[in-house]
């Protein structure tokens, strides 16, 4: 059973930074892409960031593009997503998702296991 935490949510002021972790149980998750999604209020859930299993490939949403960063330990069996210049409009319960592959991707149904999510709230 794969189990994802994240943690590092938190309130900032809007230009301010912020990163989230997410740790996963298991032996296995370096062979796995990852993904970070978020939900704001009333709207679906969208993509964030993908890395592949060895980090060598990252994708990103337009909306974060040069602000944010994804990266893993895989030693560490960690996942991290570095978020700068953060505005209001980033306000999200942000989640983690393990890839059903090694490849990185933007899609949903590419990933099969998730977090409880963590609530990031910037200020204005």
């Amino acid at each position: 059973q794969v189990q994802l935490v994240e943690s590092g949510g938190g309130l900032v002021q809007a230009g301010g930074s912020l990163r989230v972790s997410c740790a996963a149980s298991g032996r296995t998750f370096s062979v796995y892409a990852m993904g970070w999604f978020r939900q704001a209020p009333g709207k679906e859930r969208e993509f964030v960031a993908g890395i592949s299993w060895t980090g060598s490939s990252t994708y990103y949403a337009d909306s974060v593009k040069g602000r944010f960063t994804i990266s893993r330990d895989n030693a560490k069996n960690t996942v991290y997503l570095q978020m700068n210049s953060l505005k209001p409009e980033d306000t999200a319960v942000y989640y983690c998702a393990r890839g059903r592959t090694g490849r990185g991707s933007g899609t949903k149904n590419d990933y099969d296991y998730w977090g409880q999510g963590t609530q990031v709230t910037v200020a204005s």
